[in-house]
């Protein structure tokens, strides 16, 4: 079936510190983004990629694209004013029946195995969102500052690419925009959707503050 990713970068990266948005920043002297897009392209010869970016750097985006000799598969679109937004502008690109991929843009770490497994089980089940376990101590805290330890070995902290079929994932985000939308999964469970985790990747971070960067170079290193 065609495959879609939609990489989706439109943040400003306040909490790195600059004025230039964390995707941009570089990482082994190439940006953040050009190693998503990357995994992306060689995951899958037929995979088109959609990239959302703030309109003021769309100019930036297109210098990475020209990085690559298979830039005819990269479309840029503008991002929106939330998550939601943006990758609304992006499905409004998808014409035809496909998996649709969701996947921040400053994930830079996602492996390709990673992306094929969450291909093959959008085929079957419909969806697949990547997650890992949590291993920190959690503890939940309630309304009134009362505090108790949780098993963490319940606890799954959210990654991405969040994997649909298309029919799925285009029809929830026809909805009108909620705060409780922090990701995709939660548009499409808000339509009644069961959602089915995957296995995710330790490594998959994202880059979000400085050390970030750090971390991510010494993980590179030992790939």
């Amino acid at each position: 079936m065609k495959k879609v990713a939609v990489i989706v970068a439109g943040g400003n990266g306040i909490r790195m510190g600059g004025f230039i948005p964390k995707q941009f920043l570089l990482l082994k002297g190439k940006p953040v983004l050009w190693f998503t897009i990357n995994t992306f392209l060689n995951s899958y010869n037929d995979l088109e990629i959609i990239l959302v970016l703030p309109e003021e750097f769309i100019e930036r985006g297109r210098e990475i694209i020209e990085l690559f000799d298979e830039k005819s598969r990269i479309t840029i679109t503008k991002g929106g004013n939330t998550r939601f937004h943006s990758v609304q502008n992006g499905l409004q690109l998808i014409k035809e029946e496909c998996i649709v991929f969701v996947h921040d843009g400053v994930r830079c770490l996602l492996s390709k195995n990673l992306i094929i497994n969450c291909y093959q089980q959008a085929l079957i089940k419909g969806n697949a969102v990547p997650a890992i376990t949590a291993t920190d101590s959690i503890r939940l805290v309630d309304e009134n500052g009362n505090n108790s330890i949780a098993d963490r070995n319940k606890i799954k902290i959210i990654q991405t690419p969040q994997t649909f079929k298309s029919n799925i994932i285009l029809d929830a985000f026809k909805q009108p925009y909620k705060e409780s939308f922090t990701d995709e999964a939660s548009v499409v469970e808000a339509t009644g959707a069961a959602i089915f985790l995957i296995d995710g990747e330790y490594n998959n971070i994202k880059i979000t503050h400085p050390s970030d960067l750090a971390v991510a170079e010494k993980i590179l290193e030992a790939l």
